[in-house]
């Protein structure tokens, strides 16, 4: 399974960047860094210095605590975020088990729910799957990452057929899903959209 450690060597930077983009909207303290990440405290204080230096990271002195955040306006932060999206959590159990869940063509995560942001409405949709789906396979994987993220996952599963149905006829349910920023784990995103 491909993930950030095959680009980047450092074990502590790996480790430091999953943090930070696995929950974009968390602000962490060089000592909570070291107790999640359970690495040496230099080593953690060196790799976020190379990360501020290099723009992935901003920080600010709050009293005795300096805190860190990710930048969302860094260049790669897309890339980065759709990397730890297919390499951990249920992007990861969704590729691992994929022969067990069916013959799937695509598996897209909508940006929302990527990124951690609520639903604006009830009808939005967070995962479309597309083929031919073992649905209580991926029910269970679901329904774990829903205990983790303590919320339900609105998600859609279609055969092939009706995605090109619906696609052709220009359903609105699907056009709304696809109008959307997103992610894919299975597939390929022009053959999705177009």
């Amino acid at each position: 399974m491909a993930d950030l450690s095959d680009i980047i060597t450092s074990k502590v930077r790996v480790k430091i960047l999953e943090l930070f983009l696995s929950d974009i909207n968390e602000m962490y303290h060089v000592r909570g860094i070291v107790r999640k990440t359970k690495e040496e405290i230099n080593a953690v204080r060196r790799e976020l210095n190379r990360l501020h230096k290099a723009g992935i990271l901003k920080n600010e002195a709050r009293g005795n605590r300096l805190y860190y955040w990710i930048r969302k306006d860094y260049s790669f932060f897309g890339d980065l975020i759709a990397i730890v999206a297919k390499s951990k959590g249920l992007g990861k159990g969704i590729i691992e088990n994929s022969k067990k869940i069916g013959k799937i063509v695509f598996v897209m995560f909508s940006g929302k729910f990527v990124r951690g942001k609520p639903r604006k409405k009830d009808d939005e949709v967070d995962i479309l799957v597309v083929g031919d789906v073992v649905l209580p396979e991926l029910a269970t994987l679901i329904r774990q990452e829903e205990t983790l993220r303590g919320q339900e996952i609105n998600y859609t599963v279609m055969s092939r057929d009706e995605y090109e149905f619906r696609k052709k006829r220009r359903d609105p349910f699907l056009l709304g899903i696809l109008s959307r920023s997103r992610v894919m784990i299975i597939g390929d995103e022009e053959e999705l959209v177009s």
